[in-house]
């Protein structure tokens, strides 16, 4: 009993130490609830305090330091931001920005009027005779991009009275410059002959150099070049040395433009010469020529490495294009673009004309081939295969095995690949009487036909000319050669021999096709 007793009350103690555990348990929970609220408000409200808060370095500082010191742009910026929360502030009907709102105001107007202030003066300074203006204007420009940001932000009417100052001075001055610089040019030109190639060179290679710089303003004199020798020839080249970083860069930079280009991006695509590959022209030129007068090995990489993704290029967009002949008069009139700009501004013997020429008289030569492929493919087909057997002492074949078989009728304007197969179905006499007689009887409105086409399809009519008269050159040859196959023994007894057209007639008659500009 006394057992049961004891253990009874040792039951009542465990369940009311559970009970203060719970409790226990409850209150910790609460606790950590009420510290994690408390430190969110703390969180916010410490945020909200320094947004808020206006501490006496930055009202000092704004008021009393210059604005050129480094304190008053950091201010500034502090000033700036409290600004733009305020304003967010106020627009939740925070009651507490009603405590700061008016001191801000204030050191608001006091660092727009020292800007102001600090901004005309070097406006100003610009306009006195006999200064440099490039000290001020460096002056101004170190500081001027967060100080007209400031004064967009809080006092608009400010900034475009800045704006329109600034303006207005620096017309006046670019403009007087460039009037005297102008004025001086045509003065070089005059007295070299009217040149401007000339001009250029005698600018850039004068030994003193020229120094083509505006005379200070009221002074009068003009600044020709420098004498005494070496300062002027020292000074430019290491002038030129330290832009060529600047134009390597903008080298890779085109480079990478267009490596990234994807032609199915451009748009609508035509044969004409593309507006890229003319950019490509214009800035690769007056590099070349300027080149040429100040050499630099890594210029000449960079201007070699640019041709070549351009070469790239175009062959991805002339890819574009469905059939070989669009592909190949892209490619002609991007070629003959290029060059015709190239040749123009820069010396004949560069390599970037050089490389240009091999592709475009390459490209010519096989749009040439595919142009008279069509109408006259049958005969030219049958040239080149009875060239390959009579330089191997089989010609015979022409009248012997082939001549055996039968069926098929060949055509005078198919094509090589449909020739292939009908050929070895048609006998020779037949065959070549019938090409003989096309030619005869189609030649005239063919070449007629390529000929508009030609013209239809290239831009620089002299390009154009050139193709069709090599087309037309290219023609007489196959057709000689059709004449010296003929002439071979198992050939020369066919009556259609004397069908054929007089090759000199025929060159007469030819040149009357020639389009004349």
């Amino acid at each position: 009993q006394r057992m049961e007793q004891m253990l009874g009350a040792f039951q009542c103690d465990l369940s009311s130490i559970s009970c203060e555990i719970r409790s226990l348990q409850e209150q910790s929970v609460a606790m950590t609830l009420r510290l994690r609220n408390r430190r969110a408000v703390r969180r916010q409200l410490g945020r909200l305090l320094d947004q808020l808060v206006v501490p006496p370095a930055m009202i000092s500082t704004i008021l009393e330091a210059p604005v050129t010191e480094p304190e008053f742009l950091e201010q500034l910026q502090e000033l700036n931001g409290k600004i733009d929360s305020v304003k967010e502030q106020a627009f939740r009907e925070t009651v507490a920005c009603a405590d700061v709102q008016h001191v801000l105001e204030k050191l608001k107007i006091k660092a727009v009027t020292k800007i102001r202030e600090f901004v005309l003066q070097k406006i100003y300074s610009f306009r006195k005779p006999m200064t440099n203006y490039q000290i001020p204007q460096n002056a101004l420009l170190k500081y001027s991009r967060f100080f007209y940001q400031f004064l967009l932000g809080n006092d608009r009417a400010v900034a475009q009275e800045l704006r329109e100052q600034y303006v207005d001075t620096m017309s006046k001055i670019y403009l007087s410059y460039f009037k005297s610089y102008t004025s001086r040019l045509m003065k070089i030109q005059a007295g070299l002959g009217g040149a401007w190639g000339g001009c250029w060179g005698h600018i850039l290679g004068a030994d003193p150099p020229f120094v083509l710089s505006p005379a200070v303003r009221g002074g009068g004199g003009e600044r020709r070049s420098h004498g005494g020798g070496g300062h002027g020839q020292e000074r430019y080249p290491a002038i030129i040395g330290e832009r060529v970083i600047f134009g390597g860069h903008i080298l890779e930079l085109n480079i990478q433009s267009i490596q990234s280009t994807d032609p199915q991006k451009l748009g609508f695509l035509d044969t004409r010469p593309h507006y890229i590959t003319r950019r490509y022209a214009e800035f690769s030129s007056a590099i070349v020529s300027i080149n040429q007068t100040f050499p630099n090995e890594k210029t000449n990489a960079l201007l070699g490495q640019l041709q070549v993704e351009v070469e790239n290029f175009v062959l991805r967009v002339a890819a574009e294009f469905s059939s070989r002949k669009e592909q190949l008069i892209f490619l002609i009139n991007n070629y003959d673009m290029m060059l015709g700009v190239l040749m123009e501004r820069a010396v004949e013997e560069s390599k970037e004309v050089e490389g240009f020429q091999q592709l475009l008289s390459a490209r010519t030569q096989e749009f040439i081939e595919e142009l008279l492929s069509p109408p006259f493919g049958g005969m030219i087909a049958f040239v080149k295969e009875a060239e390959a057997l009579l330089e191997k002492g089989q010609l015979e074949r022409l009248r012997g095995e082939e001549g055996k078989k039968t069926g098929g009728v060949l055509h005078f304007g198919d094509p090589p690949q449909i020739l292939g197969f009908l050929r070895v179905f048609s006998p020779p006499p037949a065959r070549v009487t019938q090409l003989a007689r096309g030619f005869s009887s189609t030649w005239k409105a063919s070449v007629e036909s390529l000929s508009q086409d030609v013209m239809r399809s290239f831009s620089n009519f002299k390009n154009g000319t050139g193709i069709i008269q090599g087309a037309l050159t290219q023609l007489i040859q196959y057709y000689h050669r059709f004449h010296k196959v003929l002439a071979q023994p198992p050939l020369r007894s066919l009556p259609v021999r004397a069908d054929l057209i007089n090759i000199h007639h025929l060159m007469v008659e030819l040149k009357k096709h020639k389009p004349n500009f």
